[in-house]
């Protein structure tokens, strides 16, 4: 009898928690229609921190880090540790990986997300540096990263992920290019609020951008360079690089874009 009661009891709670799930779930799509956000970003059982050596680098060079509030500075802490922990990070041709290249990669990763809740991607698994350029036996080129979804893996030169960081005008920043591709490919795969508001977001963009006026309108104005015009993926990938490099620019010859691209990342511009 006791047994019967209990597995009612089981039953019946399993069956609340599925029902709050859908209402929850529900209730955050529809808010994220109406405010392009989701409910709550933040919201962790514990919060990690880096050993000092890794927060040192952190600290020192990374420059949006130190823009946040002191709140904010620790969730964003948190998700760098939690990056690190999750990823495997491989050298190649005898590159070392040090704390350095850990911290400035997952600084990249959760700058791009930290307006979202989910900022980990079930997309990859791996993240692999080579020193300098490197050749590719499938097609044959040299090149400077690349995400292989195929592989679940990233794939950096740091010769070149440090000069995106080193020269900041230029709206060249590898990291932030690559990681806008497994960010663009979990999205398109998830369903998770942030996931939808940036689906949703992007399918706007780029009706946009592909009706001809604005093509043309964008392209003569020379201010995303002729790679963005590849295809939609490299446009998006240019276009988040220049609202992260150049945002004030980016604001002031585009505003209807960077307002969607901020809606999209759920930033406050």
């Amino acid at each position: 009898m006791v047994l019967v009661i209990f597995t009612a009891l089981f039953l019946i709670l399993v069956i609340l928690i599925l029902f709050f799930k859908i209402i929850f779930s529900l209730s955050e799509y529809n808010y994220g229609l109406f405010f392009n956000k989701p409910f709550y970003i933040h919201n962790y059982f514990k919060i990690k921190s880096l050993p000092a050596n890794q927060f040192y680098v952190l600290s020192s060079n990374f420059k949006f880090y130190n823009s946040l509030s002191d709140k904010e500075k620790k969730y964003f802490e948190h998700r760098v540790a939690s990056f690190i922990d999750k990823y495997e990070f491989i050298g190649k041709e005898d590159f070392l990986i040090t704390d350095e290249v850990k911290v400035l990669i997952a600084s990249t990763a959760v700058m791009l997300t930290f307006g979202m809740r989910q900022y980990l991607f079930d997309v990859i698994e791996r993240i692999i540096v080579y020193p300098n350029e490197y050749f590719s036996t499938t097609t044959e080129e040299y090149f400077k990263g690349e995400f292989n979804p195929r592989m679940k893996t990233v794939v950096f030169s740091w010769k070149d992920f440090k000069n995106g960081y080193a020269l900041t005008s230029d709206n060249l920043n590898l990291g932030i290019h690559e990681f806008t591709h497994v960010l663009h490919f979990h999205a398109l795969k998830s369903e998770d609020a942030s996931s939808l508001i940036f689906t949703r977001m992007f399918k706007q963009i780029n009706e946009e951008v592909n009706h001809p006026k604005n093509r043309q309108k964008l392209i003569e104005s020379n201010f995303f360079r002729v790679y963005a015009y590849t295809n939609q993926f490299e446009f998006l990938a240019v276009i988040i690089e220049h609202f992260f490099e150049s945002p004030d620019l980016f604001k002031h010859e585009f505003p209807e874009l960077f307002d969607k691209v901020s809606k999209m990342l759920n930033f406050k511009n």
